[in-house]
C-alpha cells in the first residue's frame, strides 16, 4: 500500500494543563517546530482553563513567555503559518476570559491560517483533520 502523499495526521497539542503563559509559550514552539518541517499540517490545541481564584499574572514567569516574546515568536512563525498550516482548531472552555477568546476567533488576521474554536474536542479532531485532507490541490472548483 502506497501511502506517500497522505496528509499526516492533525498535531493534538494537549497544553489543558498548563498556566496560560507557559501554554501560550508551548503552543508557539511547537507551532514553530511544525512550520519548520515545510510540509502541510493542522493542529488541535487543548486549551486550559481560567485559573480559580488566582491572579491572571504570574511574577514568577518562564523567560521568554512575556506578551512581547510572544508576538514577536508569532510574528517570526505567520510566514510559515500561512505556507504550511491548514488549520488551527482550539478547543477551550465556555469561561475563557474576553482576550483569549478574542485571539482564539481572530483566525487569519492573528494566525495566518484558518482557525475554528469550539468546546468539543471531537468536533475539532474532525474539522482538523478535513483541513488536512484538502491540501489546496483541486480543491477550487471555478
Amino acid at each position: 500500500m502506497d501511502i506517500q502523499g497522505a496528509a499526516p495526521a492533525p498535531r493534538e497539542i494537549d497544553i489543558s494543563g498548563l498556566p496560560m503563559d507557559q501554554a501560550q509559550a508551548l503552543v508557539l514552539d511547537e507551532l514553530r517546530g511544525l512550520t519548520e518541517r515545510s510540509e502541510p499540517f493542522a493542529a488541535i490545541l487543548l486549551m486550559p482553563a481560567p485559573p480559580e481564584g488566582r491572579t491572571p499574572a504570574s511574577s514568577a514567569s518562564a523567560p521568554g513567555t512575556s506578551t512581547a516574546d510572544r508576538v514577536r515568536t508569532l510574528k517570526l512563525i505567520r510566514p510559515g503559518l500561512t505556507a504550511h498550516c491548514r488549520g488551527l482548531a482550539f478547543v477551550a472552555p465556555a469561561d475563557i476570559p474576553a482576550e483569549r477568546a478574542e485571539a482564539i476567533h481572530s483566525g487569519e488576521q492573528l494566525w495566518g491560517c484558518p482557525t475554528m474554536a469550539t468546546q468539543d474536542v471531537t468536533a475539532a479532531r474532525a474539522w482538523a483533520e478535513a483541513r488536512v485532507g484538502t491540501d489546496g490541490a483541486g480543491s477550487d472548483p471555478g
